[in-house]
């Protein structure tokens, strides 16, 4: 057993408590008991305590889109003239580097992101991922790094047209065989979807292909969705309809389907997307970078939209991605009033509703049998915090580097800011040899 105690106890959820002096006993990888520091210890004198010293005890963060591949970018001149618009940051920077990437590659440019996933308080992420020169065996090696860092993760293999017709193939065979994987062991460590890149680069054919594959193994898509105007405008010009409306002709749509971004979507689409139940992640740091402008994220909401909070890969930092999204959406809004409650939602109630539906469990709360992922966080509030005004205090009080201690499916990761039984240095020192070599040839 372990107690995390001595702290402010924030449970989020159904009970949305604040317990003063609190604390959360874990039992293998699910949480056993909330309550007092002190009726807990008296009950399990056994049990191994860790100590928050006053300091704020919570759910993991949840990123629901992700892109661990990204990392080698990190610093890199990508020797491309400055781009104008978002297929050009595709052509001069993306689509660069992940034709680079080797099989290692993928595999440290996916454990630096994942130690910062731990360092910041990110439990759970959903990744998409693309390695067009080294496609089959990528997801497990993805699953692997998960595994060894401790991160509760989803991968899927974006299936694209761009790079021709093997790699294509490569792709729909490599999410296959991941998510036939995860069906024959279930483990709530590790899920699988089927990825898919975006309409502009998905011919019909290729796309019927991915329909079909995932109807047979009743698994669910993750897919960018409108996110630049030339996705719209590549999908008007060449099928007559616009990017939700292809998508839900191939029955890509759905209550298990994860569609990243959309950015640019009518209410005709907003309609489709609520009747399909399929889900929209949010990704606003990367929109804003990108300049392809500011997804209706409060429309969305308003007709019955299930829209999460993801990071697209430009952070790791989930309390990051709410203070921007925050003051995005007032900002897009010239709205001082709103986003204010949409933000909490999105990521502390509809990113664990995302999560339970891939993983199954209870996530995003601190309750008997929720799964046992926890962080202290070195917050001390300087002013009253209670049930109704907790997010207040976490959107101006805490950020991902105040993380001290996280614990992810009851196991210990990270402990007073040191990583438990990860080598960062070493993981690190040769993340930036592969990263030179990449380039190098860029």
């Amino acid at each position: 057993m372990l107690l995390i105690g001595n702290g402010t106890v924030l449970t989020l959820g159904k009970s949305n408590q604040v317990i003063p002096m609190g604390g959360v006993l874990i039992q293998d990888t699910k949480i056993l008991e909330i309550g007092t520091t002190q009726e807990l210890q008296a009950r399990y004198p056994e049990a191994r305590f860790i100590d928050a010293h006053g300091k704020l005890i919570m759910p993991g963060m949840i990123n629901t889109h992700m892109h661990l591949y990204s990392t080698f970018a990190r610093g890199m001149d990508s020797k491309s003239k400055p781009p104008l618009n978002f297929r050009d940051i595709l052509e001069g920077l993306w689509w660069k580097l992940d034709k680079l990437l080797s099989m290692e590659d993928v595999y440290y440019s996916a454990l630096t992101p994942l130690i910062e996933c731990i360092k910041t308080g990110t439990t759970t992420i959903v990744d998409h991922h693309a390695s067009p020169n080294a496609v089959i065996g990528s997801l497990s090696t993805l699953a692997k790094a998960a595994q060894e860092i401790g991160v509760r993760a989803a991968f899927c293999y974006e299936v694209s047209d761009r790079d021709g017709e093997k790699i294509a193939q490569e792709g729909i065979k490599e999410n296959a065989e991941f998510i036939e994987a995860c069906q024959a062991k279930p483990d709530a460590m590790t899920a699988g979807l089927f990825g898919l890149h975006a309409s502009l680069t998905l011919s019909d054919k290729t796309l019927a292909q991915c329909s079909d594959a995932a109807k047979r193994l009743g698994a669910g898509f993750h897919v960018h969705v409108a996110e630049g105007i030339e996705d719209v405008e590549d999908c008007l010009t060449n099928h007559g309809l616009r990017v939700v409306e292809r998508f839900e002709k191939y029955g890509v749509l759905g209550p298990k389907t994860i569609a990243a971004h959309c950015v640019h979507v009518n209410d005709r689409e907003i309609e489709l997307l609520k009747t399909s139940n399929t889900q929209v992640v949010h990704n606003p740091e990367s929109n804003m970078g990108n300049a392809v402008g500011v997804t209706p994220v409060l429309k969305l909401l308003e007709k019955g939209v299930r829209v999460g909070l993801g990071t697209d890969g430009y952070t790791c930092d989930m309390f990051e991605s709410a203070k921007v999204e925050n003051v995005l959406q007032k900002h897009a809004a010239a709205n001082p009033s709103v986003a204010w409650a949409e933000v909490p939602q999105m990521l502390y109630a509809n990113n664990p509703q995302i999560a339970s539906d891939l993983f199954g469990g209870t996530f995003g709360e601190l309750t008997k049998e929720a799964w046992a992922d926890v962080i202290v966080v070195d917050y001390v509030p300087p002013t009253p915090m209670d049930a109704s005004n907790w997010s207040g205090h976490l959107l101006f009080g805490v950020s991902g580097h105040q993380v001290e201690t996280t614990v992810v499916n009851g196991k210990v990761r990270m402990l007073d800011r040191r990583l438990v039984d990860i080598d960062e240095e070493a993981i690190c020192a040769r993340s930036r040899e592969l990263a030179q070599a990449i380039w190098n040839r860029i």
